[in-house]
């Protein structure tokens, strides 16, 4: 990646950028895939890829639940990087048209993902398990903290990148005085999960990929044990 290749642009990938990711690296392989597609922007690729090989750093296995997925790249490769997820769903309130095209690509290239990812249009999730990984990257304002929900309700797994964080919809508790808002309602959302009784991992991404970096991940389970 050179200094005039942006990650965070949000300028689309195309057949131009092949030459961009001309390795054998399983990132460079994900890449030309996407740049076949022309259909998706630089900077999703590239927080689509650090969040998922973080998560699977931590949580292997389970059933993924990509919340907000758009295109539903995250979900892909959550199961490209682990094959153990038997299955994978994205849900957003509008699944992107190109979502089809992307997926059809990614499985020519990775033929193992036939028929196991699907895409819900809306809000309501398929109910997630305790062995499930709920993921979403950038869901904005309250939709994170719907992802967060959603985990701590199935006790399951939980990788989180918020961003839009507002006022109005989200919980700062009494932080404000001390911190920005979008600190304050992401150190709400770690209290809220440690009085869940999950254990709690906070990260951050590259801020050369987005200012709004910080991963949040949490295993909600009743047995931690193993975590």
């Amino acid at each position: 990646m050179t200094a005039s290749f942006d990650p965070s642009s949000r300028n689309r990938l195309t057949s131009y950028d092949l030459g961009r990711f001309a390795s054998t690296s399983l990132f460079d392989r994900i890449g030309r895939v996407v740049c076949a597609t022309g259909k998706l922007p630089r900077k999703e690729l590239y927080e689509a890829w650090e969040v998922a090989r973080r998560t699977r750093r931590l949580f292997r296995g389970g059933h993924v639940v990509d919340f907000g997925g758009g295109h539903g790249l995250l979900a892909h490769l959550m199961l490209i990087l682990d094959d153990s997820s038997p299955t994978a769903v994205v849900v957003d309130p509008t699944i992107p048209a190109s979502a089809g095209v992307l997926h059809d690509a990614l499985c020519g290239e990775w033929p193992r993902l036939a028929g196991r990812v699907r895409f819900e249009t809306g809000s309501v999730v398929p109910d997630p398990s305790e062995s499930s990984v709920v993921v979403s990257c950038h869901a904005c304002g309250a939709l994170t903290d719907r992802a967060i929900d959603l985990a701590v309700d199935a006790r399951a797994r939980l990788a989180v990148l918020p961003c839009c964080h507002d006022d109005e919809t989200c919980d700062a508790g009494a932080l404000r005085g001390w911190m920005d808002l979008s600190l304050a309602i992401d150190a709400t959302r770690v209290a809220r999960l440690r009085a869940a009784g999950a254990r709690v991992w906070t990260q951050q991404i590259p801020e050369t990929i987005t200012p709004k970096n910080r991963l949040l991940l949490a295993d909600c389970s009743d047995d931690l044990s193993v975590a």
